[in-house]
């Protein structure tokens, strides 16, 4: 049987867009300096990711731009609709 671990204080929940029984787990363990990401179906682990901290940044960058470049293409949609 498969042991569920309670998330650690310095963790989040994400609940998966489509609904239903999916999350993402985000959990940093400071004594091993990583980030896990682990995707989970109820309470049953499907599958984990370690990030060393090193690489947050980064992640946190992509994330960031990404976003942007979707704000501003929409502001651009909503610029041609008013115009037009």
């Amino acid at each position: 049987m498969t042991v569920v671990r309670p998330l650690p204080e310095t963790g989040s929940i994400y609940l998966d867009a489509r609904g239903g029984d999916r999350a993402l787990r985000v959990t940093w363990h400071q004594e091993s300096s990583i980030v896990v990401l682990s995707l989970w179906r109820d309470t049953v682990c499907a599958g984990s990711f370690r990030l060393s901290i090193d690489e947050v940044p980064d992640l946190i960058d992509v994330l960031r731009q990404t976003l942007t470049d979707a704000y501003d293409r929409a502001a651009d949609r909503l610029h041609a609709v008013d115009s037009a």
